[in-house]
């Protein structure tokens, strides 16, 4: 018995050495085949139909959680953005999809927060594709001078990039974005269709947004599924308009009441502008409760909330932010967070919602 113990702990010393070098220095067939698992991981294979993928589900403030306000829809071989906040061209990768397959982007409006990281996306866009035009920023009146800013501040690193790569590999003629300008009227429930290509459908509405505008939100439509996404918006009677009889809305969403408890509390931070900022946000958001409203009288099949305000330190403040949301929406409502996937598959009626990351 004595000699087996002996073995045995000759054994655990020998196997518990071999592992300590191989972690301290890890052969090559083994970061090899690390490699091969993380880089198929980073590729999302999804079956045809209409999907959005919560690339950034944030705000302004800040939340370790959450990036910009960013949703990528994936409609048959179709790629797009829905606005681009900061932290989205990272988060774009991480959801397994490429953005050198980004056919074009959709803004909803130029607070910051949905614009900060259109530069990043135009660039990583280039520079995974090797394209030779420039990426379509497709908004309402006002996308000519964003797009522009970001093309020049991206000048110097695009001749960089391709004294340092080549033009083969990164055409200088494919650098940065086009604006695609489209104008609503100043109706409150006006649209346009601004996108009608292979099958997919892209419909831009005026959204309450005050006194940000134009401010508008979207509904795509592919094979017979349909989603909506507001933008930012109060309560608007045009969401429900759009997103009548549609699959999903998406919709931003702020608790008052939780916003509210910041604003009491706004003389503990260093920021001199918190108690002002906390008090004038509550205009021009929809609560969880108005929200529910919309989605009620829409009819919608699915709600999920993003855009959160203000951040959720913890998923125990899931009901203390949605109030009496429940009591106005008979379907379950979804707190949307960075790297959900949301499937309309074409050949069904079916939603299926996972995590990506």
């Amino acid at each position: 018995m004595r000699k087996i113990s002996i073995i045995i702990v000759a054994v655990l010393i020998v196997l518990t050495a071999t592992g300590y070098l191989i972690i301290s220095n890890p052969p090559h067939w083994l970061l090899n085949a690390a490699a091969k698992n993380i880089l198929t991981s980073l590729r999302l294979e999804v079956d045809d139909g209409l999907h959005a993928v919560l690339v950034g589900t944030g705000s302004p403030l800040s939340d370790i959680k959450r990036v910009g306000p960013c949703i990528a829809i994936i409609a048959g071989k179709k790629i797009f953005a829905v606005d681009t906040g900061d932290g989205s061209a990272r988060n774009f990768r991480l959801t397994g999809l490429s953005t050198g397959a980004l056919d074009a982007v959709f803004l909803t409006h130029y607070h910051s927060d949905h614009i900060g990281g259109l530069g990043e996306m135009m660039l990583q866009r280039w520079a995974a594709g090797a394209h030779k035009k420039p990426l379509d920023i497709i908004g309402p009146t006002g996308v000519e001078l964003v797009v522009d800013g970001f093309n020049r501040a991206y000048k110097l690193d695009t001749k960089y990039r391709v004294a340092h790569h080549g033009e083969k590999t990164v055409p200088p003629s494919g650098a940065g974005g086009k604006a695609v300008p489209f104008a609503l009227s100043d109706k409150e429930n006006d649209f346009a269709i601004v996108y009608d290509k292979d099958g997919v459908k892209v419909t831009a509405f005026n959204v309450i947004h005050f006194p940000v505008k134009p401010a508008v939100g979207y509904k795509f439509e592919y094979k017979g599924r349909s989603l909506v996404i507001s933008g930012d918006t109060a309560y608007s009677e045009s969401v429900i308009g759009q997103a009548t009889g549609a699959d999903v809305l998406i919709h931003d969403a702020l608790s008052p009441r939780l916003v509210n408890i910041i604003h009491d509390n706004s003389d503990l931070l260093a920021d001199v502008t918190t108690e002002r900022i906390t008090k004038d946000i509550l205009t021009y958001h929809a609560s969880p409760e108005q929200v529910a409203k919309v989605a009620q009288k829409a009819g919608v099949k699915q709600l999920v909330l993003t855009h959160i305000i203000p951040p959720l330190p913890s998923s125990l403040l899931k009901n203390a932010f949605l109030g009496n949301a429940q009591d106005y929406y008979k379907g379950k409502i979804i707190m949307g967070v960075d790297g959900m996937l949301i499937s309309l598959p074409s050949n069904t009626d079916s939603i299926r919602i996972r995590r990506l990351f």
